[in-house]
């Protein structure tokens, strides 16, 4: 193996590495959260090219397909597939996990093109999934596919998963099968090709901890001109949501891992009250989004708004509920972990480029395996595309993921 052979494999294959974002690209594999009909017929799809290219058992290849019951779509499952490589070793395997599912394109108008119809311009691709993950899902493909055409056995055990259910949450996708199966290990080294920067330098090792709140502030309707009369949940929600916001000079440590490199805790979506200006609210409604630090457990977290909700109560005459609809903490990766160490020899390897280690705001489904004690971490090199109108992948960036992991297999 050498780096020139690897890049002229890549080069070769770039028409067919085109094409393959083209069929997948046709597949709008939207949840029905979105008003779509899940992964089935894109992942159909996927096997058929994995098979089509010798991702078969005559070279040693498994193929396994993993189904989560889900009965709003027609298939009636969300299926994700596990594309084994064997290795000379089988410890330390080296997993690959992108994922086969999309966002809805939102406005129409504002494309350029019709989302489901992949165009090349410009060294570009368009079309929605293109990039965000059809970008990591093909360079994985293409960099297994240079060891089975070459007939190379990598050192370690390559496992490839195209996962289900990563947009809206992933209970049919990566928990479904954390749940349901015995298919990681403790020593597994996971890449998640689904977020980085234009430079691929950027290794996401750690998430802050997320924490929504869903906030129901119960008091009491009346007139305008009474307010003596009512209880007004409006003035008290107001109130709570300045309060909890506060918070952030509670939980005040700073972490420059992160950007930013504090705790955020910010209001964000509101809720219809009444329908008349003359009328003070007997009911309330808003939400936070709440970014912490993983130096701060959400416990303790939550402890602080429950005391604020109960000073509220006692301050307005009102009652207090809420509900927390993602709520999620996971350590973080260390940089001396085995999987972070070898993605940023790769990088080092191919391209020359030296990795810088960071944390993130969002979430990603490092986190559910992180929780589990096995080391991920999150890379790409891409112009940050997801969830955009005309969302691109650029064909040299796919081709240069395609390298790195091509070494990173090694």
């Amino acid at each position: 193996m050498s780096l020139k052979e690897e890049k002229e494999f890549l080069e070769i294959n770039r028409s067919e590495i085109i094409e393959l974002e083209r069929k997948l690209t046709a597949c709008p594999a939207i949840a029905p959260e979105g008003n779509g009909d899940g992964e089935a017929k894109k992942c159909a799809v996927l096997e058929e090219w994995l098979k089509a290219q010798g991702f078969t058992s005559s070279n040693g290849v498994t193929i396994e397909k993993f189904e989560a019951p889900d009965k709003r779509v027609s298939a009636g499952v969300r299926p994700s597939l596990v594309v084994t490589i064997p290795g000379t070793s089988d410890t330390e395997r080296v997993w690959v996990m992108a994922h086969m599912d999309v966002v809805p394109t939102g406005d129409l108008s504002l494309w350029n093109t019709d989302p489901w119809t992949l165009v090349e311009k410009d060294g570009k691709l368009y079309g929605r999934g293109v990039e965000d993950n059809q970008q990591g899902l093909v360079s994985a493909a293409f960099a297994a596919l240079y060891y089975i055409k070459k007939g190379i056995k990598p050192s370690h055990t390559v496992k490839l998963l195209f996962v289900a259910d990563e947009e809206n949450g992933s209970e049919y996708g990566i928990i479904h099968l954390i749940k349901n199966y015995d298919l990681f290990r403790k020593d597994d080294l996971v890449l998640i090709p689904d977020g980085g920067d234009p430079k691929g330098e950027t290794i996401e090792i750690a998430e802050k901890n997320i924490l929504w709140l869903s906030v129901h502030v119960i008091g009491k309707q009346t007139h305008g001109s009474r307010p003596d009369s009512g209880a007004n949940a409006c003035l008290a929600a107001d109130d709570l949501a300045v309060r909890i916001h506060k918070l952030e000079k509670v939980f005040n440590k700073t972490d420059d891992l992160f950007e930013p490199n504090y705790s955020t805790i910010q209001p964000t979506k509101r809720l219809k009250n009444v329908d008349s200006i003359n009328i003070i609210p007997g009911e309330d409604w808003f939400c936070m989004d709440c970014r912490i630090l993983p130096c701060y457990p959400l416990a303790d977290v939550t402890a602080e708004i429950d005391k604020l909700c109960r000073e509220i109560e006692a301050e307005y005459g009102v009652r207090v509920e809420y509900t927390t609809p993602q709520k999620s903490e996971s350590p973080a990766t260390r940089v001396e972990a085995p999987v972070a160490q070898k993605l940023a020899a790769a990088l080092k390897t191919v391209h020359g480029i030296e990795a810088k280690f960071i944390g993130i705001g969002g979430g990603t489904v490092g986190a559910e395996l992180r929780r589990e004690g096995i080391d991920a971490v999150v890379w790409s090199t891409l112009d940050d595309q997801a969830h955009q109108p005309n969302e691109y992948c650029i064909v040299d960036n796919l081709i240069k993921d395609a390298q790195t992991l091509i070494e990173f297999f090694r």
